[in-house]
């Protein structure tokens, strides 16, 4: 699971637990006129990931790290895909990062009254 706060003018997420171990990242920052939004989306857990790079994923159990699609590279720390968000960004190491949250409604509200200042 993922910890998102905004620091300033920065967008911080925080990897937990062994999730670091698997997803090989403990923390991503990024300045917020890079972030262009957030959603809630469940069912992209479902869908194609890609190439690892590296990374990990057992289907239905974890997928963490970093992934290659379509010419994109993609984080991903998701366990639960039901309380997974879509953080959309630009002139980033990455195109989007998909992330597992505990609150996804609550973490979306918070990016886009962020992305909006």
């Amino acid at each position: 699971m993922a910890k998102v706060s905004i620091d300033g003018d920065e967008l911080v997420v925080e990897i937990e637990g062994m999730d670091k171990l698997w997803s090989l990242k403990s923390r991503l920052v990024i300045p917020l006129a890079n972030v262009r939004g957030a959603t809630a989306d469940p069912g992209i857990a479902a869908e194609p990931k890609g190439t690892k790079a590296p990374g990990t994923h057992l289907p239905g159990v974890i997928t963490a790290g970093t992934f290659h699609q379509d010419g994109e590279r993609v984080f991903w720390n998701v366990r639960d895909g039901a309380r997974t968000i879509v953080i959309q960004l630009a002139d980033e190491r990455y195109s989007r990062l998909v992330v597992e949250v505990a609150d996804p409604a609550a973490t979306v509200t918070l990016i886009e009254r962020a992305v909006a200042r």
